[in-house]
């Protein structure tokens, strides 16, 4: 079956609330140098990333190691908020997370669909580098869970996930990161990465 490893993209440099399309702060520059030194030795391996900044900018950390370009892929982008306003997108996506997809509605039913349909249509073991809510997405998926917000996965984390290409299964959940966390957990170990100065 194969192995997807999508990677919540490092820490942005402004919030929902405060830019539509941030890239990476100096942290964030270093989670994504700690996940791409974890994921290396998988590689090189095909990899999407969304067309956003802050994870374009976390895939070219493994693009350098694997002398490769990943593709960019608008179906694993971050979810539509329903407003181009910073403010209402910021308020929307708090409560969107304490939702469910039902309560949303079909649009974003399917905006869910999409993202896992892709992540279905991959046939071989592959990098994603992607948004918090798609993971989510993409976990909820493979343990039957309706909430939007099912795993606090980290910045540069990696949730790993095998498939049948019907059905998505769960392999390993991204850790979630807090201040002064030692670095994304590394795949198939349950152990902190190195911290990356």
């Amino acid at each position: 079956m194969p192995k997807l490893y999508l990677v919540r993209h490092g820490q942005a440099a402004a919030g929902w609330a405060e830019d539509p399309d941030p890239g990476l702060d100096d942290l964030g520059r270093r989670q994504a140098e700690t996940m791409a030194d974890a994921l290396a030795p998988l590689g090189p391996l095909p990899m999407l990333t969304s067309p956003l900044r802050r994870a374009r900018e976390t895939a070219v950390a493994l693009e350098h190691r694997w002398a490769t370009m990943a593709v960019v892929d608008a179906a694993v982008t971050e979810v539509p908020a329903p407003s181009d306003d910073l403010a209402e997108r910021h308020a929307w996506l708090q409560m969107a997370l304490g939702s469910t997809w039902t309560e949303l509605g079909p649009r974003f039913v399917s905006w869910r669909t999409m993202v896992t349909d892709l992540l279905l249509g991959l046939r071989e073991d592959t990098v994603v580098v992607t948004h918090f809510v798609a993971i989510n997405a993409a976990i909820g998926r493979a343990t039957d869970d309706d909430r939007v917000m099912v795993a606090p996965v980290g910045n540069a984390s990696v949730t790993v996930f095998e498939h049948d290409r019907k059905v998505l299964h769960l392999v390993e959940t991204g850790a979630p990161d807090a201040p002064g966390s030692p670095g994304p957990i590394l795949p198939g170990t349950g152990a902190p990465g190195p911290v990356a100065s």
